[in-house]
Formats: structure tokens, sequence, C-alpha cells
């Protein structure tokens, strides 16, 4: 266990013949907040395609993520990390724990040129995110993916690469809102709610609901309404909770836009 170095040429050699690049074990590395003060360096073998995945809740099995669960100081010598040493850094020495605090915290080791192409492309994925998700509240219709990306250079955005396209995303919609006119594109929703519970859920709806576009109380009351997508798990727990189950919501659309061409702006 000392040395590790001729498994991990094997590996490296077998990750060439996978499929190259993609597929090369890389080191994935963890610096303790004392490092400046001499702290220690602790290393793990990954495939950086599955890394991301992992951060983003995609991927659950571990093993995917990691050539070896054993934590190095030094991966391309295979020198191994002492015992000690990861109980003091990271409270356990529990291997699989400490590789799961190294893959949230860690960063990943790249060439330069690789890192900024994984940049570019998280900063494409993130405008496309906010590009199917938003619309112009004027006009109802979505922007362009280019559009997008020129508005995000000129906020200045700087895409982290610890953090998940989803979460940046959702950071990019509230900053542009200084800048252009932008929103996330409300969801419609049907929902049927037994008489006796109607009247009292309504009011309790009220807030959560951004334009009610149809109403209906007979032995039931039925609404069509438009809401933030961000709501719809308080609504729909509300309904479900509020009518034990006797209560119905149905998602009609997912992106309420208005049909024709994209606002190019």
């Amino acid at each position: 266990m000392e040395n590790l170095l001729p498994c991990i040429d094997k590996l490296v050699e077998t990750g060439k013949r996978c499929g190259g690049e993609s597929r090369l074990m890389i080191a994935f590395a963890f610096e303790e907040e004392t490092m400046k003060k001499g702290g220690k360096r602790f290393e793990i073998a990954c495939y950086k395609n599955k890394v991301m995945s992992w951060r983003s809740g995609a991927e659950k099995d571990l093993d995917e993520v990691l050539q070896t669960n054993t934590v190095f100081v030094n991966v391309s010598k295979g020198q191994v990390a002492k015992k000690e040493d990861l109980s003091s850094a990271f409270g356990t020495d529990d291997l699989t724990e400490i590789c799961k605090q190294i893959l949230a915290k860690g960063e990943l080791q790249v060439s330069d040129k690789e890192r900024q192409s994984q940049l570019e492309q998280m900063f494409r994925d993130i405008a496309t995110i906010v590009a199917e998700k938003c619309v112009n509240p004027e006009t109802k219709r979505p922007y362009t993916v280019n559009l997008i990306e020129r508005a995000m250079k000129d906020i200045h955005f700087s895409v982290k690469a610890n953090k998940s396209t989803k979460q940046q995303a959702l950071e990019v919609i509230k900053q542009l809102k200084e800048s252009i006119q932008i929103q996330r594109a409300h969801m419609r929703l049907r929902f049927n709610l037994p008489a006796k519970d109607g009247k009292r859920l309504k009011e309790k709806l009220k807030p959560l609901i951004k334009t009610v576009e149809n109403e209906e109380f007979d032995d039931q009351l039925e609404m069509v309404c438009l809401i933030d997508p961000g709501c719809f798990r308080d609504i729909d727990e509300l309904i479900r909770c509020e009518t034990k189950g006797k209560g119905t919501l149905e998602v009609l659309s997912l992106k309420d836009v208005e049909e024709g061409d994209e606002k190019l702006e």
C-alpha cells in the first residue's frame, strides 16, 4: 500500500484504451483550510466525466465515480495518505466518507486549456437552462441562448466549477433581472378541490398564484391558474394535506409562452 505507482500506471493505460481523455483517471485534490499554515494535501483518483454528475446528484453510485477509494497525498506517484493524517484532517478514518468530502469540496486537477474548455461549456449550459426556463414578462416570449450568453457577459458572470449548472442558472436569473426584463416562465395548473374545502383553501392558495385564468364552483372548486414554478411544491403539498388526498392537481403546461418566433432583441 505504500506505493501504488504500478497500479496507477495500469489504470491510466486502461483509461486510454477505454476512450482516451474522457475516461482517464485524474486526481481530484482537496486542500485543508489550514494548508497555508502547514496543512496537508489529499487526493483521490476518479473519472472526471462522472464528477459533475455526482455533484449534481445525477450519479448516485460512488463506485462509478472513483477508481479506488484509497486516499493519496500524490496520486501520480502512488503515495498513499497516512491513516493518522486522515483522522486528524477529516475527523474520521472512514475512506468512503472522506472520499465524499473530497468530492464535495475539492478542486478538479486539470490542465489550464482543459479547465477553460470546461468553464466555457458550463457557461453555455447555464445560458441554455436560463433560456429554457425564462421569458420576457412583457412579450411572454423566450430569449435565445445567444442573447442570454451576451447578457451574462455584460454582468461579468463568473462560472464556478464546483457548483452545478442548475444552481448557477438560478443565480444568473436573479442577477439578470437588474439588466434585462426576465422572469421564470409561469406553469399552468388545474386543480379540483372538494366543495367543503374550496373556499378555505382558495384563501391559502391566493399568495401562491400569479393569475387565475378560469374558476368554476359547483359541487367542487375547479381552477386554472398560472404560478411561479418555485411555488409548485408548496401548492402540491397544501392541496394533498388539506384535502387528505381528495383534491387533485394537474400540470397543464410547464412553460406559459406566446407562440411564434423567439424574441431576439
